[in-house]
């Protein structure tokens, strides 16, 4: 009778690998219908913008259903796009590459990991699994955590789509890199410098197993259709907030630059949107200033709601209570200055 081996045998057999498999830490795989579902669901909302139209005479309605749709259909390309890479760096990556790229002193393998996190595209929920495989295997806490914070804010998919969201504005886009690469390296040596053990657990890693193609798709039909949830989520908090709260409200909070920069650094924990499709939803937010709308960009892909309940999931209540606060204030204060010096 052949020996049985139990979960935790089974988790650490095989080759060793800094990264996570795919299926870890995700749910079970939806039908395949729901992608479907989800493209569907995008298309009549294009299709009953226009048909619909003419009779919703409604002058409120419409400006809701036209900032609603435009918002959805700009970001929806980068979203997939996005996710499709960062499925294919998942897959396909060999894992010894993110040991091999990090210095083994651990206050310079902080930027390092923090510029690193440009190469992997991809919405901020698949950042936790990785950094917790980083830290499974070996790389500092400080370091993977500048990579968690980095990688969803920092990479090429949502610069471009922060130039197409923010056009003729190219410095947007280089406050928003600068920003957030200072924020993520200054949690990584306070966490590096102050951090203790017991507020940290690093759960053990399962293995992963079957073909690389089949990984690929998993991943991709996962991440687009939590991501792809919470930008509908986003753009209908965008259109019911740009037409149901009085333009006299919001011109009176814009009009206060602390307030402003507080209240759109709040609506980014809130809205808890993808970072492949916050800057479409923060252009629409015409009342705001640059730099407010900077505070959203920042702070949004490092502290929303989602990413704190993967952090309380994955590394613990303890950790979570200390990394949140300080990554949301540190978040805050350096877009603020880096908006009062290039914006």
């Amino acid at each position: 009778m052949p020996e049985l081996r139990t979960d935790r045998q089974s988790a650490w057999a095989g080759e060793e690998s800094p990264l996570p498999p795919d299926s870890w830490g995700r749910a079970d795989s939806p039908r395949r219908v729901v992608p479907w579902g989800f493209a569907l669901v995008v298309v009549l909302l294009v299709v009953g913008r226009f048909t619909l139209t003419p009779y919703l005479t409604a002058p409120a309605l419409q400006t809701w259903a036209t900032i609603f749709v435009a918002i959805c259909v700009q970001a929806l390309p980068f979203l997939v796009f996005g996710v499709a890479l960062s499925a294919a760096i998942t897959a396909f990556v060999p894992p010894s590459f993110w040991t091999k790229a990090l210095p083994r002193s651990p206050a310079a393998a902080v930027p390092v990991a923090g510029v690193a996190g440009a190469v992997l595209p991809g919405c901020e929920c698949a950042s936790v699994p990785v950094a917790s495989g980083l830290m499974s295997r070996g790389v500092t806490p400080a370091a993977a955590l500048a990579f968690l914070l980095a990688s969803p804010a920092i990479n090429p998919i949502v610069l471009v789509a922060t130039a197409v969201a923010f056009p003729g504005q190219p410095m947007m886009v280089l406050a928003r890199f600068g920003a957030s690469l200072v924020v993520a390296v200054l949690v990584g040596w306070l966490w590096l410098r102050f951090g203790r053990s017991e507020w940290l657990r690093v759960p053990a890693r399962p293995s992963g197993d079957g073909p690389k193609w089949a990984r690929f798709g998993e991943a991709m039909r996962h991440d687009l259709l939590h991501a792809g949830g919470f930008l509908i989520v986003g753009g209908l908090a965008a259109a019911t907030l740009n037409v149901t709260v009085p333009r006299e409200w919001l011109t009176a909070v814009a009009e206060v630059p602390w307030l402003a920069i507080l209240v759109m650094a709040l609506l980014a924990v809130l809205l808890s949107i993808c970072s492949e499709a916050d800057a479409f939803v923060a252009a629409s937010m015409t009342a705001f200033s640059p730099t407010a709308k900077l505070a959203f960009l920042v702070v949004g892909p490092m502290v929303d709601l989602k990413l704190i309940a993967l952090q309380i999931g994955t590394f613990g209540r303890a950790f979570a209570l200390r990394f949140v606060p300080l990554t949301f204030v540190l978040a805050v204060l350096v877009s603020t200055l880096v908006g009062w010096l290039l914006l």
